[in-house]
């Protein structure tokens, strides 16, 4: 029955990541070897060392706005949120590369001399490259430092992401100005032509994001159909296509949802559907309280207006290989779980399952009658884990841990088993690094994390 689940598995969207990482690499060096080329005689090696780590980081910097752009082309095989951390990494070094840069020059800083063609004795700045340089030099330290601290900043999400691409579109215009104008290397017209298009390809992603998409969307809208609460403090959305069809998605798959306002609007969060494929035309979200926008979802009149990006993420079954599946959720994060769970119920491949269900108290455990009910349907197997149990819990407790985990998977060949792991961050973490004390492999371990406010 796998074999035939597998084989009917529909193609990964997106590039091969050794290709992607080849091309990335690639465009990065790019602006190096263009440099190279033009055969200028070389200067002291800080200050070749300084040109190259502008020019590599300048071309990085550009590459940011697709990496950002949600592109299943780029995130389709790895998974948005490998592609979100990769983006915030890089930003990260390439703003060290930029900031260091000037400190490394020996170059005397001065107008050019007549003789000098070749800019190897002097910097040669002019005022308003140099303008230009440290408005970016400036911006651009105090813009990763916002994004790293933003959650401690007194703005809201919808603030900070009009504000971050903006910003990012204002420090890559004077970038580009500041590397043409001032650049030993990048005021060739090859080079300076490659700034330019790439400069072209960052701002038409940002047209994309903000204008295309949501004008798209606009002309797929949907309207909510229910919403009923399922457990303390969490809600089950329900919306259905309003005049297309619904879009098509894979169990485990996530959206950004547009709620009760236009398709314009930059308030719009990530939530998994809980709801299966089979579902379709209702695509349901369970959403829990913890937000200024997910307190009100209990308050969201049916007949509201609704629009999805997506779908995005590919934590998903199809292709996956494993004797059985082990779910390990936490809390909410049993959303794509319960979605794949009555994915199988509605097409079982045959394998066994296990769902380890962690909550704080009981009365946050989700979908409790129908996972009950579930074990009817299919082969599976439901734990529940309690980090403070009533004094009648008859379940297990604690958290999941490397022992409980042990307790637990107490079954042979455990480690040729899948392991679908969903939940907040640092569950997500403790659950790996535990799996992998266990013996299980890294490639049977199935997880997605990310954090978009």
């Amino acid at each position: 029955m796998q074999e035939g689940i597998k084989a009917l598995a529909p193609r990964r969207r997106g590039g091969h990541p050794v290709l992607l990482a080849a091309l990335y690499l690639f465009m990065a060096l790019l602006p190096l070897l263009l440099a190279y080329l033009e055969g200028l005689p070389p200067r002291s090696f800080t200050d070749e060392l300084s040109s190259a780590l502008a020019l590599a980081a300048f071309s990085m910097l550009l590459m940011e706005f697709v990496l950002s752009g949600r592109f299943n082309a780029i995130s389709g095989r790895i998974g948005m949120d490998v592609t979100m951390r990769f983006h915030q990494v890089i930003a990260r070094s390439l703003t060290v590369f930029i900031l260091v840069h000037p400190f490394l020059y020996t170059t005397p800083l001065r107008t050019p001399l007549p003789w000098d063609v070749t800019g190897q004795l002097t910097l040669g700045l002019d005022t308003w490259s140099l303008v230009t340089g440290i408005l970016a030099w400036v911006l651009l330290a105090s813009f990763v430092m916002a994004a790293i601290f933003r959650d401690k900043l007194p703005y809201s999400y919808e603030t900070w992401r009009i504000t971050h691409g903006i910003g990012a579109a204002v420090i890559a215009a004077l970038g580009a100005h500041h590397a043409i104008e001032a650049g030993r290397y990048s005021g060739h017209p090859y080079l300076a032509g490659l700034w330019l298009a790439m400069l072209g390809v960052a701002l038409l992603t940002l047209l994309y994001v903000y204008v295309i998409g949501p004008l798209r969307q606009s002309r797929r809208p949907y309207r909510v159909v229910s919403v009923e609460r399922v457990a303390l403090k969490t809600w089950d959305l329900a919306i259905e296509p309003v005049g297309h069809a619904a879009v098509p998605f894979e169990a485990g798959q996530f959206f950004w949802l547009t709620l009760d306002r236009s398709a314009f609007a930059i308030t719009e969060h990530p939530f998994s559907a809980s709801s299966c494929p089979d579902d379709r035309p209702r695509i349901a979200f369970t959403i829990k309280e913890s937000g200024d926008f997910t307190r009100r979802i209990g308050t969201i009149p049916a007949g509201a207006r609704a629009y999805l990006d997506g779908p995005h993420g590919n934590m998903t079954l199809a292709g996956r290989t494993g004797d059985g599946i082990v779910f390990i959720a936490g809390g909410v994060g049993l959303a794509p779980i319960i979605s794949m769970l009555r994915q199988l119920r509605a097409a079982p491949d045959g394998r066994p399952l296990k769902l380890l269900y962690g909550n704080r108290v009981a009365e946050q455990i989700l979908y409790g009658d129908e996972l009950d009910r579930m074990q009817e349907d299919l082969a599976l197997e439901i734990h529940h884990v309690l980090r403070e149990p009533s004094a009648d819990w008859a379940g297990a407790t604690g958290q999941f841990d490397e022992a409980l985990l042990r307790r637990l998977l107490r079954f042979d060949g455990y480690e040729r088993w899948l392991y679908v792991v969903c939940g907040p961050a640092p569950m997500i973490d403790a659950v790996e690094e535990a799996l992998r004390k266990l013996g299980v492999p890294l490639r049977q371990i199935l997880s997605e994390k990310f954090s978009y406010g």
